[in-house]
């Protein structure tokens, strides 16, 4: 089988556009020491075969998204104030 491979030496050459360039041609093995370590897959690639749906909606920024999920944390946001006040008097 012939596979659209990177080595982990390209990758840290080039980054993300090793992968991106990769990725037009489908999944991208990364190759670790001549074994394959990895494989990249496309957002689409990936919900297809976990079944999901997009994660954010088609014209939804990722800022947007965010900003949209329910709140999960315990802290108020004077504690939340607070604790950054600490932290950052160090």
């Amino acid at each position: 089988m012939n596979y659209n491979t990177l080595s982990v030496a390209e990758l840290k050459r080039r980054g993300m556009s090793a992968i991106d360039e990769g990725l037009r041609r489908g999944p991208v093995h990364i190759v670790k020491r001549n074994k394959m370590a990895a494989v990249v897959l496309s957002e689409d690639d990936y919900l297809r075969l976990t079944n999901q749906k997009l994660a954010t909606p088609p014209g939804m920024t990722a800022m947007q998204w965010l900003l949209a999920q329910p709140a999960t944390g315990k802290r108020s946001k004077a504690q939340i104030d607070a604790d950054l006040q600490v932290e950052r008097a160090w």
